[in-house]
């Protein structure tokens, strides 16, 4: 793609907002380089993202090892997007309109296999999984539950993503009792350390989320643990070790598993409880009745849903059970992606200015990036288990 010409992508901010969407824990690799402008390393590509109440607005930087900085101008050029295989030289805004509509999560594919074989708007079309109707979800939600219609009204567009599962999965071991910032910092070592690097945009380094097999050595426990992860250091090191003496694609393979065996499968890795075994399955496994339970959504069920758990002390598994199936009752087949509309509005960062503004733009004052712990809460087994390792 040209330098400094954006590309459209027609889609309603009730469908997406991206300001919710790419900053509440389920992605630790985009960064807000502007007010609403995005950027990050996907598909091997650093893309930059910003959005109007009607398009995303996106560009892909050639992989270059510098790349000229360009400027980023509230009235952008929108150019024809192009393919991978051939570059548009096109100048008018394309006004084709890609079809919003219900996926089908039976025989769904293990995913974009090369850039070669799409145009960029598939790779985002797929990523931000802009087939399935988030307001038709979000309407059968709302006649389903009185306390998700309160909070829609306020919270529109948050839909899952649909990320790299190693990615995914190495950044969620490194969630556990954790916050944001502190996950992002560390997910950023991992790229810094063993990725390899992108490309430099106005003098930042890019580089991508390294392959299992590069955090597989021996030597990678104790220099993890030099750079702050702590106990995570073996965790991040033995399911890599595990991940590359399977078959190429294991983990991508889970996609086309049922939740259970894919969830049974991600609990035989070191470092990986219920919780983070259900932040993979939803967010890059194409499981999206898988329900994460963390203390925050603890905290709402017991509040909003299930007044029983109140006198609850700790998270038990048999507790961790009731209320995923409490949700997955409640809200049906993407019971997943509800729960993470609660689970987004319920968050600090989001409750002080959590409406779009007018004109186009979108945009949210945020506190500080850590303001949210979302590595606690496995069950109490896995605590136990933690406790005994550090003794």
């Amino acid at each position: 793609m040209a330098s400094g010409c954006w590309y459209s992508l027609p889609c309603r901010i009730a469908e997406l907002r991206l300001d919710i969407t790419l900053a509440c824990g389920q992605s630790f690799r985009w960064k807000e380089i502007q007010q609403g402008v995005w950027r990050s390393v996907l598909h091997g590509k650093i893309w930059t993202l910003k959005q109007t109440d009607s398009e995303i607005l996106y560009q892909v930087h050639e992989t270059k090892s510098q790349v000229p900085s360009t400027a980023i101008k509230s009235e952008p050029n929108v150019c024809t997007a192009p393919s991978t295989k051939a570059k548009s030289t096109g100048t008018k805004r394309n006004t084709s309109i890609v079809p919003i509509l219900k996926k089908e999560v039976t025989g769904a594919t293990s995913g974009i296999k090369s850039e070669e074989d799409h145009t960029y708007r598939d790779v985002l079309t797929d990523y931000l999984q802009l087939e399935v109707s988030l307001q038709s979800l979000y309407k059968q939600w709302q006649d389903a539950d009185a306390n998700f219609n309160h909070v829609a009204a306020d919270f529109p567009g948050v839909r899952i993503l649909r990320q790299d599962p190693t990615e995914n999965l190495f950044a969620f071991i490194c969630s556990s009792n954790n916050n944001i910032s502190r996950i992002t910092s560390m997910v950023e070592k991992l790229c810094l350390h063993y990725g390899d690097k992108v490309a430099t945009i106005d003098g930042e380094d890019w580089y991508g989320f390294p392959p299992a097999a590069a955090l597989a050595s021996d030597s990678v426990e104790q220099k993890l643990r030099d750079l702050g992860f702590g106990y995570r250091a073996k965790f991040i090191n033995q399911t890599a070790k595990c991940i590359s003496q399977k078959e190429d694609g294991w983990l991508e393979s889970l996609r086309l598993a049922s939740y259970e065996e894919a969830h049974s499968e991600l609990l035989q890795l070191t470092g990986v409880g219920a919780k983070v075994a259900d932040c993979v399955c939803l967010m890059s496994l194409d499981k999206t009745g898988a329900i994460p339970v963390d203390t925050h959504v603890w905290q709402i069920a017991a509040r909003d849903y299930m007044p029983k758990l109140a006198k609850t002390k700790s998270l038990t598994d048999k507790i961790y059970r009731e209320i995923g199936d409490h949700f997955r009752g409640l809200f049906g087949e993407y019971a997943g992606w509800a729960h993470s509309v609660l689970f987004s509005a319920d968050l600090k960062k989001f409750k002080k200015d959590n409406t779009p503004k007018k004109k186009g733009k979108v945009a949210i004052k945020h506190e500080s990036a850590g303001d949210a712990d979302i590595g606690s809460g496995e069950p109490k087994k896995a605590k136990k288990t933690r406790r005994t390792r550090k003794k």
